[in-house]
């Protein structure tokens, strides 16, 4: 599904929470037969966060929904609507977003999480402009939040090097941009394909119960690879846009090689794409915020700016959101 409104729609404010415990490829080489270089040519991570043992990822979504709403300079009770992304809840219920409005103050709040994976996040925030643009809210704190190294199987050498954890937020509110001008997303999703890219929460098949992720990178890098240049060509033509109209593209962090020859074939220039992965490595749902935070803080998102946020993963399923930038400046 895709489709393109005339809306004034723009975020307003991002946050972030990066755990301190930093894991290196070198501290991976010792459990797993590979090392920093092979890490690095394949992947593009150098290093990645992890969670301290007594910290939730309901614990990283208040850290980071705090600083969104510190620096997008709202009050709490102003928040319609929390949307949580992730791939990696602590548990079935009571849902992590309902658990930031209570912590935040937003009181008035609905609030629910979503899962898509790796597309989570753009599926939240797809969410998040409709919502609004339907007159149901004015203000939307969408989060992506990931404890992955939960989920992670340390010993399968395929998965162990890609994923980290942390969590980031926004705030997304109906008359922040000066004018309306087209807003596009476009979510998806091939099913047939979801067993290339899972983790189980419950016993499947009769066999014991494995929540670790698990991933059969080849085909997942075929699909990443072409659906990370369709999705965006296709938002560009429906909105009316060109490469030269993006000022920021922000991609989930899967992989450097999926970019990179995602990037060269769009023709969008480097300088206007954000890079994470190698200092946070994969965070699912998490990446794209955290990008936006990163960009943020080293003053590449200034206000007015055109985004195009693109994530990708399991399901296998993308989802794809055009929308501004008009926070304040770092």
């Amino acid at each position: 599904m895709i489709g393109a409104t005339e809306s004034d729609v723009a975020i307003i404010g991002v946050g972030a929470a990066i755990p301190e415990r930093i894991l290196t490829n070198a501290e991976i080489s010792q459990r797993v037969e590979t090392d920093d270089a092979w890490i690095r040519e394949r992947t593009g991570i150098a290093e990645r966060r992890i969670a301290r043992d007594d910290q939730t990822v309901t614990d990283l979504a208040i850290i980071a929904a705090r600083q969104a709403i510190e620096r997008a300079d709202i009050a709490p009770a102003e928040i319609d609507l929390i949307l949580t992304a992730t791939a990696s809840p602590e548990r079935s219920f009571p849902s992590i977003s309902a658990l930031v409005a209570d912590d935040i103050g937003a009181h008035s709040a609905g609030a629910i999480d979503m899962l898509a994976a790796c597309a989570g996040f753009a599926y939240a925030l797809g969410h998040a402009i409709a919502q609004i643009n339907s007159g149901m809210a004015t203000t939307v704190m969408v989060i992506g939040a990931e404890v992955l190294s939960r989920i992670t199987d340390w010993d399968d050498r395929g998965t162990c090097i890609l994923f980290g954890d942390g969590a980031g937020a926004i705030i997304v509110r109906k008359g922040a941009a000066p004018t309306s001008e087209k807003v596009v997303v476009e979510l998806g999703v091939d099913g047939s394909k979801g067993f290339d890219l899972y983790g189980d929460l419950t016993p499947r098949n009769g066999e014991p119960l494995d929540k670790c992720i698990r991933m059969n990178g080849n085909a997942v890098y075929r699909f990443a690879t072409q659906v990370i240049v369709e999705s965006a060509k296709r938002v560009l033509e429906v909105g009316g846009y060109t490469q030269d109209d993006i000022d920021l593209f922000v991609p989930h962090q899967a992989n450097l090689r999926i970019i990179e020859s995602g990037v060269e074939r769009l023709g969008f220039p480097s300088e206007r794409v954000v890079i994470t992965l190698d200092k946070y490595g994969n965070t699912s749902s998490a990446s794209i915020p955290l990008c936006l935070d990163y960009a943020w803080r080293t003053g590449r998102l200034q206000p007015g700016q055109r985004l195009m946020m693109m994530g990708l993963g399991g399901g296998l399923a993308w989802g794809t959101v055009m929308i501004r930038w008009m926070g304040a400046p770092a």
